[in-house]
């Protein structure tokens, strides 16, 4: 670890006026920032080239004068003039915090990135030497704070006195604060303006002893890379006790989650299903109540084949609260990785996913008209199957010159595409890469960028 050149601190700037030198876009960059305190803020410059009013400022259109700088918290200088210059010394003078913009050797204090979910602040600085990485590290943990989570802190403030007259013990109260920032329920109640009445029935819940129980989010991971996660999804992982993941979820997505968090692989892989979908039930009813707080992490999104119901119908009958998270499908990763308009005007008036797997022949009829008439077919799992499903479309009367496109691995750094003709498909038994495909069928896959794909053909070939 380096040796700091600043001290990390928040500065009080309540009854405190700010003022800025400076009528230009330096000077609007730092009003955005500092209008966001309860200061009183200032701007005076001869040459006033921003629109301010959107804005709470007192605007002086003249020259700099040193009473300007009476009862002043900060000091900014956003212009080179002979005002600049005066104010600098001014302030200097009057032992005031001086910040020269993008004269770092002149600035008493810097700006820090900032993350604003008042009371709550998180301020990131790199003492000016690295902004754009500030900003960059500032999206990261945005992405693990709730939109909400400075309402929710306003909340444990109100509570602050109660709290300590009804929890004695120092760890209690903070097992209840660490519930109360966390919980989805007093979010959820703070959304619909009953945050109090949420968060006081939670503090009489620590009181008689009784923590609650659990909570089980079902999460999308995406079709696997790292950051195809929401934001949501980020911050719900970071929260969780423990992390229940299918097979298919990349252990990178998966560490993302807490360190300590436990981490449980119920995945069935093809030919080896190490938990029914009974036992995957029972696993997340018992953890939540045990009080734990359960990430069900599945591959894609948890509501398109991710069997979801089942768990949805196990968690109602046991009275446990839950929340979906949706993820990115494997069907929209390939469509983008390929650029295929799934619906495209006058092509491809519709969009159907649907699972190659069990369909009989009825569901094939169905999906022939529907190719026909011009909708777009993804189908998932169905890849070991193709050729077959490819025979029975076009002997339910869809055309053998419909376009084929496949993606297997889509949305991850190994995927690899194949294209052809609905006939193609069906003459061959393929070897395709090893990972999930979806099998896209239908007039619209001709307008994708399928440039570089392997042509289906009546041979067999791998493509690594």
């Amino acid at each position: 670890m380096g040796d700091l050149n600043t001290f990390p601190l928040s500065y009080k700037v309540q009854g405190k006026r700010i003022v800025i030198i400076g009528g230009g876009e330096e000077a609007l960059n730092k009003v955005r920032l500092v209008t966001k305190t309860t200061a009183t803020v200032v701007i005076i410059s001869q040459h006033i080239e921003i629109d301010f009013s959107a804005f709470v400022v007192e605007v002086f259109v003249r020259a700099f004068v040193a009473a300007d700088l009476d009862n002043a918290a900060l000091v900014f200088v956003a212009e080179e003039s002979a005002d600049a210059e005066a104010a600098k010394a001014a302030a200097r003078a009057q032992n005031i915090p001086l910040n020269v913009v993008d004269v770092p050797s002149e600035c008493d204090f810097y700006t820090p990135s900032i993350i604003d979910r008042a009371p709550l602040t998180v301020a990131i600085s790199t003492e000016g030497d690295a902004p754009v990485l500030a900003r960059l590290v500032r999206a990261r943990i945005e992405a693990m704070l709730s939109p909400r989570i400075g309402k929710i802190a306003k909340l444990a403030g109100g509570l602050r006195q109660k709290v300590e007259s009804l929890i004695h013990e120092g760890a209690a109260r903070r097992r209840f604060y660490e519930a109360l920032v966390t919980s989805p329920e007093v979010e959820a109640a703070e959304l619909r303006g009953e945050g109090e009445a949420a968060a006081s029935a939670l503090l009489d819940q620590h009181v008689v002893g009784r923590q609650g129980q659990g909570v089980v989010w079902l999460i999308g991971a995406g079709p696997g890379s790292e950051d195809l996660l929401t934001l949501r999804s980020q911050r719900l992982l970071q929260e969780a006790d423990v992390i229940v993941h299918d097979q298919l979820v990349p252990s990178a997505v998966v560490q993302m989650g807490r360190r300590d968090a436990e981490q449980i692989d119920v995945g069935k892989a093809k030919g080896h299903h190490s938990f029914s979908q009974a036992q995957i039930n029972t696993l997340i009813v018992r953890l939540a109540l045990e009080g734990k707080k359960v990430a069900r992490l599945k591959s894609g999104d948890p509501m398109i084949f991710g069997r979801a119901g089942e768990e949805i119908a196990a968690l109602r009958k046991a009275g446990i609260g839950y929340q979906i998270v949706p993820g990115v499908s494997a069907a929209l990763a390939a469509a983008a990785d390929t650029a295929t308009p799934v619906t495209l005007r006058k092509v491809s008036s519709g969009f159907v996913m649907a699972t190659a797997h069990g369909a009989d022949d009825s569901d094939l009829a169905h999906w022939a008209s529907l190719a026909q008439s011009g909708l777009t077919l993804a189908l998932y799992m169905g890849k070991s199957i193709a050729s077959e499903v490819a025979t029975r479309l076009i002997g339910q009367g869809a055309a053998a010159t419909l376009p084929v496109g496949v993606v297997v691995n889509a949305g991850r750094a190994n995927k690899s595409f194949y294209r052809g003709t609905l006939g193609a498909l069906s003459s061959e038994v393929l070897e395709l890469a090893d990972g999930p495909a979806i099998i896209f069928v239908g007039e619209a896959v001709a307008a994708g960028d399928w440039a570089d794909a392997a042509t289906i053909a009546a041979q067999g070939f791998k493509v690594a």
